[in-house]
């Protein structure tokens, strides 16, 4: 976006006004995948960094293990959106973004489900209340190995 800045609520106003775009024009009904795609294309359009499929790093007891966790879709280094294409949420996908937000140290998530009628109802916006690594109890190494991991 330049040398703006955009505010968290503006970014996720946006983030989800690019989802209803898409979901507009595909409907319910098709592969996570698909939704993905169409929302990286439309983010990247409309002038945001969008990584797809990005490895969420697990630090334990100090060593950087690769877990094979990925976020669906980071934008900016700020929003993490992870993506649903089911009859309902669980409070399992909750978590995982929950989960997603504290090991890739963000602050806000978007939890989408494409498979309903009018997108607004598929939408849940999610906030990380993170401590920053300075205030945490984490080694130097540790908080290296994470900052590594972004």
């Amino acid at each position: 976006m330049g040398s703006i800045r955009l505010l968290g609520t503006d970014r996720t106003a946006r983030i989800i006004g690019a989802a209803i775009k898409v979901h507009r024009r595909l409907g319910p009904g098709l592969l996570e995948s698909a939704y993905e795609a169409c929302l990286a294309y439309e983010l990247e359009q409309s002038g945001f960094r969008v990584q797809r499929q990005k490895a969420v790093p697990l630090v334990y007891e100090g060593v950087k293990l690769e877990c094979g966790f990925r976020a669906d879709i980071v934008i900016d280094d700020r929003v993490v959106v992870e993506i649903k294409c089911k009859e309902e949420l669980h409070p399992v996908d909750q978590a995982q973004v929950l989960s997603h937000l504290r090991l890739l140290h963000l602050q806000v998530g978007l939890l989408i489900n494409f498979h309903v009628t009018q997108l607004k109802d598929g939408i849940k916006r999610m906030v990380n209340n993170y401590q920053e690594l300075a205030d945490s109890n984490l080694s130097a190494d540790e908080e290296e190995l994470y900052r590594e991991g972004r």
